[in-house]
C-alpha cells in the first residue's frame, strides 16, 4: 500500500513529507486510513535523538484515530468502516507472562512500538501515525466508542493511558487525594480522570497562574512548589502523587507530600533525573515508582470511560504540515493542550 506521512530524516526533529509503503496484509491485519493523528512530547524526544539513535527516515505518531479500509481473512472483530485506534505499540510475543496479563507494554521479550522499532516478522522498522495509513494486527486495534469526539480522541491513546493505569493500579477511587505536578498534555488528563474517578485533586506548580485553569478541570485548586510554608502545610496530605514533567527535575520537594504508604509516580521523564533525599521515603514508608502506558486491555478501558464521562483532551487541530512549528512550541517548555493533525490534507497522489 502506497501512502504518505511527515519524517525526520536526522536529529533535529524536522519533519518533511515522506512517501513510502505499508506492508500488504497478513492474515491478522487491519488497514486503516488516518483521519487524526495526536502529537506526543515523546514523539519530540524520539527525532532528537535524545532517547538514543533512531533508525531515520523516521514517521512518528502513536496517537492514532481512523476508519478501517481493509481487513486480513483472519479478522475477526473488526469491518471495513469502523472506527478505531492505534497507541503505542503495535506487538509483542502474545506468550509470555506480562502478554497473558494483558499487560502487552511490559512484555517479557519487548513490545514493538508503533514507531522506530523492528516489526517482530519481517524485521522492517515501524512507522507511526504522522501518515495517511497504517497496516496494525488485530490484537492491537483499538474501538473508539461513538460517544468520542474523533477529531478529540487521539491523545487518550498515549497521554490517556500514561495517566489512566497509574490511577488504576494505585486504586485511585471516591475520598482518594491525589497531587498533579504540571498541568500540561498529560497533567490535564491526569486531573480530568483522577476527578472523574471521585478523588480530591490538587495540581502541584511553580506558580499559581494556572489555578484558575485547574477548577475549570475540577482541581481544587493550586499548591505553589516555590511556596515553602504552603508545602510544608501540605505534609503528608496525598496518598498519590503523577509527576508528568518530561524533563530532569529535582522529586526532593513533592516525597514529603505524601501520606505514609503513598506513592508518587513519574509518568513524564525517562531520562536521568536530579539526586533526591530519602530521609522522607525511609521515615514515611513512601515510594517513588514509575509507569509506562497501559496493556491494550486497559487501553480500551480508558477510551470507553472517557466515553462514558464525556472526557476529552484538550485539543489544538492543526494541519500536518504545520507540525514543525508544533514542535518548535513544545520544544520551548510544557503547553497545556495537545496538538493533534487532522490527516485530510495529506494525499498520496
Amino acid at each position: 500500500m502506497k501512502t504518505v506521512g511527515y519524517a525526520a530524516h536526522s536529529a533535529d526533529a524536522h519533519m518533511v513529507p515522506y512517501h513510502f509503503e505499508r506492508r500488504a496484509l497478513r492474515p491478522n491485519d487491519v488497514a486503516i486510513e488516518i483521519l487524526y493523528s495526536g502529537i506526543c512530547h515523546s514523539d519530540l524526544h524520539t527525532v532528537n535523538g535524545d532517547w538514543g539513535p533512531q533508525p531515520y527516515p523516521l514517521v512518528p505518531g502513536h496517537e492514532i484515530v481512523g476508519r478501517v479500509l481493509e481487513v486480513g481473512s483472519a479478522v475477526k472483530h473488526y469491518k471495513v468502516g469502523d472506527q478505531v485506534g492505534v497507541g503505542c505499540m503495535v506487538d509483542s510475543c502474545q506468550d509470555c507472562d506480562q502478554c497473558h496479563h494483558g499487560e502487552e507494554q511490559y512484555c517479557r521479550h519487548g513490545m514493538t512500538g508503533t514507531y522506530g522499532s523492528k516489526d517482530r516478522i519481517d524485521g522492517e522498522i515501524t512507522q507511526g501515525g504522522y501518515s495517511k495509513h497504517i497496516v496494525v494486527r488485530e490484537e492491537f486495534v483499538l474501538r473508539i466508542p461513538d460517544g468520542l469526539d474523533m477529531s478529540r480522541a487521539a491523545p487518550i491513546l498515549c497521554a490517556g493511558i500514561t495517566t489512566f493505569s497509574p490511577l488504576r493500579t494505585w486504586k485511585v477511587g471516591p475520598g482518594s487525594r491525589v497531587g498533579v505536578i504540571g498541568l500540561g498534555g498529560l497533567g490535564h488528563m491526569a486531573v480530568k480522570l483522577a476527578v472523574a474517578m471521585g478523588a480530591e485533586v490538587t495540581v502541584l506548580s511553580r506558580s499559581d497562574k494556572k489555578a484558575e485553569e485547574a477548577r475549570t478541570l475540577g482541581a481544587n485548586g493550586i499548591l505553589v512548589s516555590s511556596d515553602k510554608s504552603a508545602m510544608k502545610a501540605a505534609s503528608a496530605s496525598f496518598d498519590l502523587i503523577i509527576d508528568t514533567v518530561p524533563v530532569k527535575h529535582d522529586v526532593s520537594p513533592y516525597s514529603p507530600l505524601l501520606d505514609v504508604d503513598g506513592t508518587l509516580v513519574i509518568v513524564g521523564q525517562l531520562g536521568a533525573m536530579d539526586e533526591f533525599v530519602a530521609a522522607p521515603l525511609v521515615m514515611g514508608r513512601r515510594r517513588v515508582a514509575g509507569s509506562l502506558i497501559g496493556g491494550i486491555k486497559e487501553t480500551q478501558e480508558v477510551l470507553d470511560f472517557c466515553a462514558e464521562h464525556d472526557i476529552h483532551p484538550i485539543c489544538e487541530i492543526i494541519r500536518p504540515d504545520q507540525v514543525n512549528d508544533a514542535y518548535a512550541v513544545m520544544s520551548k517548555g510544557d503547553i497545556a493542550h495537545r496538538y493533534v493533525m487532522d490527516m485530510s490534507s495529506l494525499s498520496v497522489e
